[in-house]
């Protein structure tokens, strides 16, 4: 079965710094065990690829219940902590840069080992902290709509993931 740990965001990525992996990474945590959920739940991926992973994280500590109180906003960025780590796997591309506002999605995708790094895909990525199929579903069809905003090309993702059962969808535009 494969394995995705939040932990390896530490390591960083092309549009993700390390002291800001690791952030995520610790928000992904507090997400899931804020539905009751412990280190090796399995996470549900269906749409682009159907697969189950065994997710780990580093330990939630005070500090961060104190720190990412907001649950809407960390919401949002526990999403992109397992979000970016399936887009690498799954999709094969790497976040090589954050999008500006307006611009209908989150990332721009490249290869990692590409320099300079070329724009391939784009990337939106949502959260829910615990939501129906009809809600997640709903959410996939909204952002697929968002990304349609910048265009055809290249060629667009949209992952939504869902803490509570959890699950992630990824599609393609």
């Amino acid at each position: 079965m494969p394995h995705l740990n939040l932990s390896d965001l530490s390591d960083g990525l092309p549009a993700i710094p390390r002291a800001f992996g690791q952030t995520l990474a610790e928000i992904g945590g507090l997400c899931l065990e804020s539905q009751g959920h412990e280190r090796g739940v399995q996470l549900r991926v269906r749409g682009y690829r159907h697969n189950t992973d065994s997710l780990e994280w580093p330990p939630v500590t005070e500090q961060d219940l104190r720190g990412f109180n907001d649950p809407e906003e960390a919401t949002e960025w526990g999403a992109v902590g397992v979000a970016v780590l399936l887009a690498r796997r799954e999709i094969g591309y790497s976040v090589i840069e954050r999008s500006r506002k307006g611009t209908g999605f989150d990332y721009w995708m490249g290869d990692e080992s590409e320099l300079p790094f070329e724009r391939k895909a784009r990337l939106e990525i949502s959260g829910i902290r615990r939501g129906a199929n009809q809600e997640v579903n709903a959410r996939v069809r909204q952002k697929l709509r968002q990304v349609e905003r910048s265009g055809d090309s290249p060629a667009a993702y949209v992952i939504v993931v869902e803490f509570g059962t959890p699950r992630a969808e990824v599609r393609e535009k």
